[in-house]
């Protein structure tokens, strides 16, 4: 028969040391419910964080669309902004953009001195006031840029037929000191402007257009439809498109998760501002960002 160990201390019979299977299984009941009671508790505030942080990605996503579009059209050249003829509100909107203004040299001077810009016949080149190097440089005229004279957006003076634009093709010292020589394909404006400005309209940029495509929200709660920003080129007799262009393959996507997009362009008034009206929604997990934003635009042309 084998003998129970016996304490070296006492004397007596060691007891058996370890759990027994009860305890064990104790234990882990005990550790199940506080595990459950501290989840419920924190929950909420995991939930909570989670939250936020969703709501201010889409709201910074949102506020950044609305931003850079209203930059964009405040550029844009007078009564060039315009929606598809199929009515308003739009799912897009487009505009020429411009690079810079400025005001050229009208006539000669006392001593008979510049190269103005002629309304009688084609002209090649004429002075700009002010240098053109001591722009920034992202508004410098550059070779390439259109030069657009007196933008009404009507037959005869619309820049998207190219009634009243011309390409530049040099840049140089003016005739005269603090003014610059722009030289541009030869071409007769169809109307001087009563404040002697014109508007660049960059090369690379000559038309911006913004398009929404299949917005929507789906059964999971996120926004479908995209928000694309393209260039388009310029061309003769360019017309007012019927509906949305879907962008070329590859665009890349200004904004995504879009459930809501609304473009509404109140009118063009040749002496006052026009106003554009930008509504955003961007919505993912069932929550919505909306942001309504209103653009005042210069038409004076």
């Amino acid at each position: 028969m084998q003998r129970r160990p016996i304490h070296r201390f006492t004397g007596r019979p060691a007891r058996p040391s370890g759990f027994t299977l009860i305890e064990m299984v104790m234990v882990i009941v005990i550790l199940g419910v506080v595990g459950s009671i501290v989840a419920v508790f924190m929950k909420r505030p995991v939930d909570a964080y989670f939250d936020s942080a969703r709501r201010a990605s889409l709201t910074d996503a949102a506020d950044t669309t609305v931003r850079r579009m209203s930059r964009d059209i405040r550029k844009s050249l007078p009564n060039s902004l315009r929606l598809p003829s199929s009515g308003s509100p739009s799912a897009c909107i487009e505009f020429i953009p411009t690079r810079t203004g400025g005001r050229y040299r009208a006539d000669v001077n006392s001593a008979g001195s510049g190269d103005p810009l002629v309304f009688t016949a084609a002209d090649t080149s004429f002075d700009m006031f002010g240098l053109n190097s001591a722009l920034p440089a992202d508004q410098q005229v550059r070779a390439n840029d259109l030069v657009a004279v007196y933008n009404l957006g009507i037959t005869g003076a619309d820049a998207y037929n190219l009634d009243n634009t011309s390409a530049v093709s040099a840049v140089a010292a003016g005739s005269l000191a603090n003014e610059t020589k722009i030289t541009i394909a030869s071409k007769l404006f169809p109307l001087a402007s009563g404040s002697s400005r014109f508007h660049v309209i960059p090369g690379d940029e000559p038309v911006i257009t913004y398009v929404c495509s299949g917005a929507g929200t789906s059964a999971a709660g996120d926004g479908t439809g995209t928000l694309y920003r393209y260039v388009r080129t310029l061309a003769a007799a360019y017309p007012t498109p019927a509906t949305c262009t879907v962008p070329p393959a590859g665009t890349p996507a200004l904004a995504q998760n879009v459930s809501t997009c609304s473009f509404v362009y109140n009118g063009s008034d040749l002496a006052r501002n026009a106003l554009v009206q930008l509504t955003i929604g961007l919505t993912r997990s069932g929550e919505t960002a909306s942001l309504y934003h209103e653009v005042h635009v210069d038409n004076t042309p």
